[in-house]
């Protein structure tokens, strides 16, 4: 008995020492508010070496925006503003101009906070980037940051979707519909998942994660009667389908999607869960098959969160290799950005549905 009461104390030390969540710790208003918090609480902006905003920063400052429009938090929406205000310049340009697909992707937090506040600065420096992103095309019309890599059907298309979101003008669904399609009839296995790149056969996580968001993203505002649509939709479904059949008994995803021995990752089990709790909300998935799903990895996700509202498990920036034991040994970190984009995105996502919480 004594014993067993010691054991007991160790483990409820354990838990307090490592953070854990604990009671009540599936509630997607009171977890996304600390989230959003420890972005504000960081007190440098996450730049690239270049000095312009880290594209994994973009991508958690669009969730928080999302987050506290969803929440009707007007103080958490100032501050975020304020975060990143100094970025634009009074012309409306951004102060960090480098032509590559990871840096004009921050035109999404500009566009964002427009479609917010209509404040004409931030949207003049979003269409700064976006337009930009084609000032030049290739000869079959995509933008001359193509590189195929998974990762950009997210970085072009979410920036552009979101300049047709901010503007209603269909030049920008367009582009966001065509550089997608290329990349799906590129990229798109039999199975339905995807290569990091042409050259490099692993169905790496996050990267996967990326094309999941992405495709999310440009359905949602995309015309109903635009003729890309039914390609992108079925492809869609057919990734969406394959994710399913991966997914482990405890609601995570895995570093190396296919690969059962792979770790299991928090940014692409977000990823994953972020598209398809759009598609049940949207009705293009089967609410009682993907529901679940959802609600596995929010648990799951949730007890991967700390005190900090750092999430824990989160692979580091990866490049390609043609090397398997490259991925598997990734460095896991926490709090990276990388994580806290995508927790954001989904708690945004949950709010939203109901009966959706246990």
């Amino acid at each position: 008995m004594k014993l067993s009461l010691f054991l007991v104390i160790v483990l409820l030390f354990s838990i307090a020492a490592s953070g854990i969540e604990v009671p009540g710790g599936f509630n997607p208003h009171t977890l996304g508010n600390k989230v959003c918090e420890n972005l504000l609480y960081r007190e440098k902006l996450a730049m690239n070496p270049k000095g312009c905003l880290f594209y994994a920063e973009a991508c958690t400052a669009v969730g928080a925006l999302r987050f506290a429009e969803k929440t009707r938090n007007p103080d958490l929406i100032n501050r975020l503003v304020s975060r990143y205000e100094d970025f634009i310049r009074a012309d409306g340009a951004f102060t960090c101009r480098i032509p590559h697909v990871d840096v004009h992707v921050m035109g999404i937090v500009p566009l964002q906070i427009y479609m917010e506040n209509k404040d004409e600065r931030f949207l003049k420096a979003g269409l700064n980037l976006a337009d930009n992103q084609w000032g030049n095309p290739r000869e079959d019309g995509l933008t001359t940051q193509t590189r195929w890599w998974i990762d950009d059907m997210y970085m072009v298309g979410m920036l552009q979707i979101q300049a047709f979101r901010a503007t209603g003008e269909i030049k920008y669904a367009d582009r966001a519909a065509r550089q997608i399609e290329a990349y799906l009839k590129k990229l798109q296995q039999p199975n339905g998942l995807f290569f990091h790149g042409p050259k490099f056969k692993y169905h790496w996580g996050r990267g996967n994660g990326w094309v999941a968001s992405s495709l999310a993203e440009v359905l949602r505002s995309l015309p109903e009667d635009h003729d890309l649509r039914p390609f992108i939709m079925e492809c869609y479904k057919k990734m969406m389908a394959a994710l399913l059949k991966y997914q482990s008994d405890n609601g995570m995803w895995r570093q190396l999607v296919d690969y059962e021995y792979a770790w299991q990752e928090s940014s692409c089990t977000a990823m994953f869960a972020y598209a398809m709790s759009v598609g049940v909300k949207q009705g293009w998935l089967k609410k009682e098959q993907y529901l679940p799903a959802v609600k596995k990895a929010w648990k799951s996700l949730c007890a991967h969160l700390d005190r900090k509202g750092n999430i824990r498990e989160v692979c580091v920036g990866t490049g390609q290799v043609d090397d398997i034991e490259f991925y598997l040994n990734r460095p896991r970190v926490l709090g990276d950005l990388h994580g806290q984009a995508p927790f954001l995105w989904l708690a945004t996502e949950i709010i939203d549905m109901k009966g959706m919480l246990p």
